[in-house]
């Protein structure tokens, strides 16, 4: 699959929910309730998305493929928690499952660990679904296993963990 890696456009916003939420439908399917999922709609996402991409400070990248249909994207910026020794953060990155494996989400890793840097955040977290399959892929990008937690959501409990890079400048792609 041929794709373009750009910084995303407040355009983008519909894009952008529409892989987030098929990546939810088939990511999650079976790991979470059924409930928790359909909680998260296109246009609740779409909302969401149209307000972060208007934010000037927004790092959102996208991977479009040469039809011009995002097929993925990657989200992230400054720490959310309070983890000592960690700067950045990856909030968000989901691939369509037809664009998944092919080596899109180490690319747009990769362009947003480039960016953090340009930030002078030199380390990052990503909290992960610990049931989730994609550990596997932040294990493999040498993310270490920092801590767990609960996360209470709307009436639902979510076990999730954390995958660290101390420094970022060491990571190897």
């Amino acid at each position: 699959m041929v794709v373009t890696i750009r910084p995303a456009r407040t355009e983008d916003a519909h894009g952008i929910a529409f892989v987030h939420t098929e990546s939810w439908q088939t990511t999650y399917q079976g790991l979470m309730p059924a409930e928790y999922i359909a909680q998260r709609t296109l246009e609740r996402r779409q909302r969401t998305w149209e307000h972060v991409l208007q934010q000037p400070d927004a790092l959102v990248y996208v991977a479009e493929d040469k039809q011009g249909r995002l097929v993925g994207f990657a989200n992230g910026g400054p720490l959310r928690s309070d983890d000592p020794g960690y700067a950045a953060e990856v909030y968000c990155l989901y691939l369509l499952q037809e664009a998944q494996g092919q080596g899109l989400g180490r690319t747009l890793v990769r362009v947003l660990v480039a960016d953090f840097l340009a930030h002078g955040m030199e380390s990052m977290l990503i909290w992960v679904l610990a049931t989730n399959p994609a550990r596997r892929f932040y294990e493999a990008l040498g993310g270490i296993l920092v801590r767990e937690m609960m996360v209470e959501d709307n009436g639902f409990s979510l076990h999730e963990v954390a995958y660290g890079w101390p420094d970022l400048r060491a990571m190897s792609f």
